[in-house]
C-alpha cells in the first residue's frame, strides 16, 4: 500500500477485468489487458466500460492529448486524478502519489495542501467519499464513473447507473435455482491459482462463499477467522459451524490489545488518506495469518447485505415509513403537538414514541444521519471555530442527496441499497478489505459483487429482500439446507472491534490513544477541551459508543504523522 514511484501519465491498468466481447477477450489473452482496453476505447469511446465486468481501474493516454479513465461498478479498484494548470490530466491508484508528484513539479516541499472539507467529511463519514480526496485538487473516481477528456475542465460521468425493476412478486423456485447458479458462477470467476482460501466470519455471506468454493472445486478451502476475548464481540462459534459443515481447513486468530498497539500506526499510515473503519485492524490481522500460511489470493463475502437487504437499518427505516400512513389530521393535530411540544414526550413511557415521530418526520436520506456521531456530539463542541469557518457542513447532505437521487428505483428500500453501494461498499468496506489485504501481501476477490448477481438482485421483488421485518428473506430461504440453520437465523455481527472497552483497560492502548488525540488537538482541527471531555468523561462512561470517536480521531492523527510529522 505504499505509494509507488511511477509516471502520472503512463497507462495504468489494474484489477481483474473480464472483457465481454469475445475478440477483445482474445486480445487480452494474447497482448494483455492494456491492449484490450485500447481496442474497446477505439470501438466504444466513453462507453467502453459497459463491455467489461469485474474489478478494474484503467487510465490511458490516447492520441491527440486525449485521456480515458474508468473504474468498476463498485469501486473495488481505485483511481485518482488531477488536472494541472495547463489542463493536462495526471492519474495514479493513490491520492498521495498525485499529491507528491504535484508538489515536486511545483517545487514545494512538505506542503500536502490538505483539504479542510475532506477532513470534515472524514469526521462525518469515517472515510472520505469520492470524488473528493484529502488533498486539494486531487480527485478519486467514484464507483461506476469514467472520464473522457480532450480539452477544458475534466468532468467525470457515471457510465453505469443502478436500475431496479422490483416486480410485485416472483416465482420463488425458479429464482432460487437461478440465484444458486449465479452464486456458484460468481465464486468460480474469483478463484485464482494457488491455495484456495476465504475469510470466514460465520455470517451468511462468508459461510456461503466457503461452501461454494468447496462445491465448485471439489476441494474445501482454507478458512480464516478473527475472534476477540471480549464479551459480546466474539462469534467464532459460528465460523466453526460453517467450517465443520463445509470441511474447511480452519485457522483462527484472536486479536489482542497488544496487536492494536503494534499495528495501528502501520495500518493508518498505509492508506493514501485518513481511513477510520475500525474493522480494518482485525481484517489486517486476519490477512496476515493467511499470508503467513502461504495464501496469496483470498475470497471475501462483502456485498450480500447491500444487494439482498441484510442490514438492520433497512427494517428500521420501514418502521418509520409506516408513520406516513397515519392520517395527517391525527399526526399534526394530536401526536406531534403532544409528544414533541409538551412535557409528555419526555415521560419514560412516551419518550420512545416522541423519538419515533421526530425521526419519521425527517425524509430520507437525511434521516439516516440523525444519529451520526459527529452530529450527536455537536460540531460546534468538537471542532475549532477556525476550522468550522473553512468548511461547509451542509456539503455532506448535498453529497448524500445526489447519491440518493442517482439510481433508477421506485422504492425507498432499493434506493437505500444503491446508497449503501456507494457509502458502505465503495467508500468504506471495500477499501478496508482491499487495503488491509494488500498491506499483508494478498489480493482479494468479491464473489457477491459479480455483475450478473447484482443484476439479478435488482430485479427481485422488494418483499424478497425485506419481508415485513425479516432481513434478506430470499437469500436465506434460497440457501436453507445449504447453510447451517444456526447461521441463517443468527443476528448479524461481523468482525466488530472492542476498541473502546480495551482502551479503558489496557495501559498501552490507552496511552497510544491519548498521545494521538493530544497531538491532534494541536493541529487546529479539534478543540483541546473536547479531547479532555472525550477521554476523561465520555469514554469511561460509554466505551462502546464513544470509543468509535476516539478511534476515528486516533487514526486521523496517525495518518497525519506520516504526511506532516
Amino acid at each position: 500500500m505504499t505509494a509507488p514511484e511511477t509516471s502520472t501519465r503512463a497507462d495504468l491498468v489494474r484489477g481483474q477485468p473480464r472483457f465481454l466481447d469475445d475478440d477483445v477477450a482474445a486480445t487480452a489473452r494474447l497482448a494483455g489487458d492494456a491492449a484490450a482496453w485500447r481496442v474497446l476505447v477505439q470501438r466504444h469511446g466513453a462507453r467502453a466500460p459497459e463491455h467489461v465486468h469485474g474489478a478494474f481501474a484503467v487510465a490511458l493516454a490516447l492520441e491527440g492529448g486525449r485521456s480515458f479513465l474508468a473504474v468498476d461498478r463498485f469501486g473495488a479498484a481505485t483511481l485518482c486524478w488531477r488536472q494541472d494548470a495547463q489542463g493536462t490530466l495526471h492519474w495514479a491508484e493513490r491520492a498521495d502519489t498525485l499529491a507528491d508528484a504535484a508538489a515536486a513539479a511545483e517545487g514545494r516541499q512538505g506542503d500536502d495542501a490538505l483539504d479542510p472539507q475532506a477532513l470534515y467529511d472524514y469526521l462525518y463519514f469515517h472515510a472520505i467519499p469520492a470524488p473528493r480526496t484529502v488533498f486539494r485538487g486531487v480527485m478519486r473516481l467514484p464507483a461506476a464513473h469514467g472520464l473522457w477528456h480532450e480539452r477544458g475542465p475534466a468532468e467525470p460521468r457515471a457510465w453505469w447507473v443502478p436500475r431496479f425493476t422490483s416486480p410485485a412478486t416472483g416465482d420463488f423456485e425458479a429464482l432460487k435455482a437461478e440465484f444458486r447458479t449465479l452464486l456458484a458462477r460468481g465464486v468460480e470467476r474469483q478463484l485464482r491459482g494457488g491455495r484456495l482460501a476465504c475469510y470466514l466470519s460465520g455470517g451468511t455471506d462468508s459461510s456461503t462463499v466457503a461452501g461454494l468454493i468447496a462445491q465448485v472445486t471439489g476441494t474445501p478451502p482454507h478458512s480464516y477467522s478473527i475472534g476477540f476475548e471480549a464479551e459480546g464481540y466474539d462469534e467464532m462459534a459460528y465460523a466453526r459451524l460453517a467450517s465443520k459443515r463445509f470441511g474447511t481447513t480452519h485457522h483462527e486468530y484472536y486479536v489482542t490489545p497488544d496487536d492494536l498497539v503494534r499495528w495501528i500506526p502501520s495500518v493508518a499510515q498505509a492508506y493514501d488518506q485518513p481511513f477510520g473503519n475500525s474493522s480494518a485492524l482485525p481484517a489486517f490481522c486476519c490477512a496476515r495469518v493467511a499470508f503467513d500460511d502461504g495464501v496469496r489470493h483470498i475470497l471475501a463475502g462483502d456485498g450480500g447485505d447491500e444487494l439482498f437487504g441484510g442490514n438492520a437499518r433497512y427494517a428500521k427505516q420501514r418502521l418509520f415509513a409506516y408513520y406516513g400512513q397515519v392520517p395527517g389530521v391525527l399526526r399534526r393535530g394530536l401526536l406531534e403537538p403532544l409528544l414533541l411540544h409538551t412535557p409528555l414526550g419526555r415521560l419514560p413511557g412516551l419518550k420512545k414514541g416522541a423519538s419515533y415521530i421526530e425521526q419519521a418526520r425527517v425524509p430520507l436520506p437525511a434521516r439516516l444521519q440523525m444519529y451520526n456521531l459527529l452530529l450527536r456530539l455537536d460540531p460546534a463542541q468538537v471542532l475549532t471555530p477556525e476550522f468550522r469557518d473553512r468548511v461547509s457542513q451542509g456539503a455532506v447532505l448535498q453529497h448524500q442527496q445526489a447519491v440518493w437521487d442517482a439510481p433508477q428505483a421506485s422504492t425507498e428500500l432499493d434506493r437505500q441499497l444503491a446508497y449503501d453501494w456507494r457509502y458502505t461498499l465503495a467508500d468504506s468496506d471495500l477499501p478496508k478489505v482491499v487495503g488491509t489485504a494488500a498491506l499483508a501481501g494478498l489480493t482479494v476477490g468479491f464473489p457477491m459483487l459479480d455483475e450478473d448477481l447484482a443484476d439479478f438482485s435488482m430485479r427481485l421483488p422488494e418483499s424478497f429482500k425485506l419481508r415485513g421485518q425479516a432481513l434478506r428473506w430470499f437469500f436465506k430461504e434460497a440457501l436453507r439446507g445449504f447453510l447451517p440453520d444456526e447461521i441463517i437465523t443468527k443476528t448479524k455481527h461481523g468482525f466488530g472491534l472492542p476498541f473502546g472497552v480495551w482502551a479503558t483497560r489496557h495501559e498501552g492502548l490507552k496511552a497510544l490513544a491519548e498521545d494521538s488525540l493530544r497531538s491532534l488537538a494541536q493541529r487546529g482541527i479539534v478543540q483541546p477541551g473536547f479531547i479532555d471531555t472525550l477521554l476523561r468523561t465520555h469514554l469511561p462512561a460509554h466505551p462502546g459508543y464513544y470509543g468509535e470517536m476516539v478511534w476515528v480521531l486516533m487514526m486521523m492523527e496517525q495518518w497525519m504523522r506520516r504526511r506532516r510529522g
